[in-house]
């Protein structure tokens, strides 16, 4: 038999009585499923995200701004964005944090709106400085 684990309480989320099921549901999982706070991540880190359509990597300069390339029409060759942070699939919106299960969301200077990825299956930091 194992020895029991000590683990902080304090670092999980608690649900909150103000939130519904499903929200409290889905911040749950984005930190069983695990993914990446852009202000934990050092400038020049450069990460690869795969989804269900596409591979993105994308390169640190600063805050949540990154250079991503990956996609034929948004971004085959790196381009400067603003990343926003993932959502369920929804409106709702997890700000400065990239994670599995959720879709990314970066602001493109080309365009009005925000693209949104689809399902991010696996995060990896390839390099950092």
């Amino acid at each position: 038999m194992r020895d029991p684990v000590e683990v902080d309480a304090g670092n999980l989320f608690q649900p909150n009585p103000h939130l519904s099921d499903s929200i409290n549901h889905n911040i749950v999982r984005s930190e069983v499923e695990g993914g990446v706070y852009l202000k934990d991540l050092p400038e020049e880190s450069t990460l690869e995200i795969e989804t269900q359509n596409r591979f993105y990597t994308l390169r640190s300069r600063g805050g949540s701004n990154f250079l991503i390339s990956g996609h034929p029409r948004f971004c085959p060759e790196p381009v400067l964005v603003t990343i926003a942070g993932s959502n369920w699939g929804g409106s709702m919106l997890k700000r400065s944090f990239v994670g599995r299960g959720m879709h990314l969301e970066f602001l493109h200077p080309a365009y009005e709106r925000p693209i949104i990825t689809s399902r991010i299956i696996e995060i990896r930091l390839v390099q950092a400085m």
